[in-house]
């Protein structure tokens, strides 16, 4: 068997990990074990596991891999914040974006879930790059792993180096579903990274027959990209609106909500752009549309890049914003920037890859008329 024909245990999920180790003519125990040594302890190779035999070993070395995506660099901006290029399958421009944000007790890591992003909202650096495709759950996971191993060797009795995920990097992690769904439940087993179902959250614009087919799946938290209090406003900003208007994507969210073990919230996030949507007609229009949802709203400021023709709304404006909607009785956050220095803040995730769609290509020539 080739190296390229050898699996990489480090995307497999519990159950398919188990299904491995029984196909090989191994006890399903020898996944828990395998688990444990990769995503508890970080191991690289099959050598460094060593409550496991030799002859296993040896066989796992002949047919099995743990490989995760390559690290092209690591940057650390002036708050802390560390941002990873992260070079994937399919040649040497596939790359994603991973971002470690601390806070106090708390480190989040944003995670990517395809190269580019099979969308184009009209504000979005990442959208305007194209799209190349999906990830792996190997390169999902990988990320988690990368994070946690940039503090120095792994240790499961050790302080958590991240506290929570959320699946809102470069691409909809819900046209990218398997794989994620994968990813996520290692983030959560106990076997691996042991993270709380509310620690682990995952973005959407807006897939509405995939947030019906996710809590099938999993009852991690959800968060969605709403942007705009109407259909018109969101149709421009968020295009896939138009095959999934606002009315069919808040029965979706309640709908989860409703098939969830536990009492839960929708966390809304809406990006302000000045004089796009942030003024005080749409913070009551969005007040009106969300009275029946059960969900927090998450303010955030646009991130400026070259040519994206928004511009960032004043801290007055927001904070006006802001408390129309918190009168009203939400719960109201404005999420603060941070590494902008790095090009790490939300929005500003680019990598770098070939762009499939061709729409990068397109969106400099409309650059290039418009200027």
């Amino acid at each position: 068997m080739t190296d390229t024909a050898k699996v990489n245990l480090l995307g497999l999920s519990p159950d398919k990990l188990i299904e491995f180790f029984e196909s090989i003519g191994e006890k399903k125990f020898r996944a828990t074990q395998v688990m444990k040594w990769i995503h508890q302890k970080g191991a690289e190779s099959f050598e460094e596991m060593t409550d496991v035999s030799k002859k296993l070993r040896a066989k796992l070395e002949n047919i099995c891999e743990i490989r995760a995506p390559e690290i092209v660099t690591q940057n650390i901006s002036n708050d802390g914040t560390r941002k990873w290029i992260i070079r994937t399958e399919g040649g040497q421009n596939n790359c994603v974006e991973a971002v470690l944000i601390p806070d106090g007790d708390r480190a989040t890591l944003c995670v990517s879930s395809q190269v580019g992003c099979s969308l184009d909202c009209s504000f979005c650096s990442t959208g305007k790059q194209g799209f190349n495709r999906n990830l792996t759950a190997a390169e999902i996971i990988g990320q988690v792993w990368i994070a946690i191993k940039s503090f120095g060797p792994m240790d499961p009795n050790g302080p958590r180096r991240v506290t929570n995920v959320v699946m809102m990097g470069m691409g909809e992690p819900l046209m990218n579903f398997e794989p994620v769904v994968d990813a996520m439940t290692l983030m959560m087993h106990d076997n691996a990274y042991g993270l709380s179902k509310r620690r682990v959250t995952l973005s959407t614009s807006g897939v509405v027959p995939r947030m019906y087919d996710l809590v099938k799946r999993t009852d991690v938290s959800l968060a969605v990209s709403l942007h705009a209090p109407n259909n018109e406003l969101r149709n421009e900003l968020v295009p896939i609106n138009k095959k999934y208007p606002i009315e069919e994507l808040l029965e979706a969210c309640q709908h989860y909500l409703d098939n969830l073990p536990d009492k839960r919230h929708i966390t809304i996030e809406y990006t302000m752009m000045a004089g796009v949507n942030d003024q005080e007609v749409h913070a009551r229009q969005l007040s009106k549309l969300l009275e029946n949802l059960e969900c927090k709203i998450n303010l955030i400021p646009f991130n400026p890049f070259p040519h994206s023709g928004y511009e960032k709304p004043s801290n007055n404006q927001t904070r006006r914003f802001q408390k129309i909607l918190a009168d009203d009785g939400y719960t109201v956050t404005v999420r603060t920037t941070r590494g902008d220095d790095i090009d790490a803040a939300c929005g500003q995730l680019v990598g770098d890859f070939m762009d499939k769609t061709r729409r990068s290509q397109k969106y400099i020539e409309l650059r290039q008329v418009s200027e």
